[in-house]
């Protein structure tokens, strides 16, 4: 179940020529599918999760904020619309739970001897191995 809807009335669906599978039918139907959505006008989006969205996907907005999405997949127009929407709808679905933030940890004092006896042991083995002349 998607968290974020974008209302059908934010949605500018336009259809032309597809390349690709189809054969001859091909140049006949406009079966190609180009989305268009302008996400610096969304209501349907809190400004967190728009935020999000814009520095994910922000180089794949226009200089007025639309986004296009093309679907020529399929043969058929209804399938291409409905993929076209199912990928908006993953790419809002993406940025919808806010990434977990890092706690900076440090390592534990035991752990840290540890690390250094290793490293000590190790260097003494290599120091036996030498030849003194």
């Amino acid at each position: 179940m998607p968290k974020f809807k974008i209302p059908e009335a934010e949605i500018q669906l336009s259809y032309s020529r597809s390349s690709g599978a189809g054969g001859q039918n091909v140049n006949k139907v406009n079966s190609k599918v180009t989305l268009h959505w302008n996400a610096l006008l969304t209501s349907a989006l809190p400004p967190a999760v728009l935020d999000r969205f814009l520095k994910k996907f922000g180089n794949k907005l226009s200089s007025e904020g639309v986004l296009t999405i093309i679907s020529q997949i399929h043969r058929s127009q209804n399938l291409n619309a409905s993929d076209a929407i199912q990928k908006l709808q993953a790419m809002i679905d993406s940025v919808s739970i806010p990434p977990k933030l890092r706690k900076p940890t440090k390592p534990s004092k035991s752990s840290v001897l540890k690390r250094i006896s290793s490293k000590k042991n190790h260097g003494e083995k290599k120091k036996l191995r030498s030849e003194k002349f």
